[in-house]
Parts: C-alpha cells; structure tokens; sequence
C-alpha cells in the first residue's frame, strides 16, 4: 500500500499545500496513494502517541510511506533517524520529495539507516554519560541530590495547600468538605492537619 502522509503543527494551518506537492509527485509517477494520513501536531510529541506511530505499525513489508519532507516527521534530527530506523526495519520505502530522499530496499538505503541508528545510539551514550558527569561533580561539590529530606511530594503538596484550608477553616467548613474542595479524602486531611499541627 502506498500511504501519504502530512502533518501540520497548528490549527490555523491546512493542508491543502502539502497534498498538492504529494499528488503532483505521484502523478508524474503514476503512483496510487492508498491512504492519506493526516494529523495537526507538534513534531516534537512522542512518535507512539502520534497517528504517524501507529501508521507505521501498521503498514507492512514493502509499504510506501510519502511526505513533502523529512521535517513533517519530527522536529528533530534524533526523532527523524529513529523513524527511518523504524522504516528500515519493518522494510518499508520512504520518500521525501523537497530532501528529494529515497529510504528502499538497497544496499545505500541500509547503510544510512545503519548510520542513522549508529548516531542515535552515540547521542543516548553521551547524554547519559554527560548526566553521570554532572550529577558526580554536584555531589562532589556537597549538593544533596534529590527531594530534600523528610519531604514527600504529597507533603509539599499539601503546604502549597495550608493558606486554602486556614481560609477555608475559618469559614467554618467541616473537614469533609475542605477534603471535598481540595479533592483528597477527610482522613488524609486530618492526618495531615495533625501532623502540622494545624487545630481541625
């Protein structure tokens, strides 16, 4: 099957532009587009929460996959290597027409995927190498690393909440409905209110 696909980032822009430029490739190629994948999104978003994620689990061996450029499918050049790793993978033939780029099933085609994969698997090495060296050199200068101690997230949660239940105390409300309005349960309030020292 050979599927089109376009992606614009906002609302305010249409599509008309890009399924022009798809359909005038494909005429002069006499190629049939199947399915038209259309989507209004970030190219940054997490391709398996994109309808372009879950195209591409579903195309098969020997799909075509068509967009005006390797930039409609991510934002960045990590996530672009990744989809064509992707493609490469499952045997998929991609073609981009402004990068005038071709991903098929031959020898030069593998070898930029490789190197495509290659570089990403680099980039993850470094980032995590480069988190190692930073974290290290924060200890090493003293910082604790981490919530302070003796503090949860909840906990923090419920002092950034203190000034709404004082106010809300003093209009008389009982602790089932401070607990309601706050949307956690009475007995965590209490709990809380007790171990703050706070008179319910």
């Amino acid at each position: 099957m050979n599927y089109a696909y376009i992606r614009v980032s906002t609302e305010t822009q249409t599509y008309e532009g890009q399924r022009f430029e798809i359909e005038n490739w494909c005429r002069k190629r006499e190629i049939t587009i199947d399915k038209w994948v259309l989507e209004t999104v970030s190219g940054t978003r997490q391709l398996d929460k994109r309808t372009l994620g879950r195209t591409l689990r579903r195309m098969n061996k020997g799909d075509v996959l068509i967009c005006t450029e390797l930039s409609r499918l991510g934002r960045n050049m990590m996530m672009v290597m990744s989809i064509l790793n992707a493609c490469s993978q499952k045997g998929l033939q991609l073609y981009s027409i402004k990068d005038h780029f071709e991903l098929s099933d031959n020898l030069n085609s593998k070898i930029i995927a490789f190197a495509f994969a290659l570089a990403a698997e680099i980039e993850r090495n470094l980032i995590s190498q480069r988190t190692r060296e930073a974290l290290a050199a924060k200890k090493q200068a003293g910082m604790h690393l981490g919530r302070p101690c003796g503090r949860s997230a909840k906990r923090e949660q419920f002092d950034r909440m203190l000034p709404e239940i004082h106010r809300m105390q003093a209009q008389k409300m009982t602790d089932g409905a401070i607990a309601k309005r706050l949307g956690i349960h009475r007995n965590t309030l209490r709990r809380y209110m007790k171990d703050a020292h706070i008179k319910g």
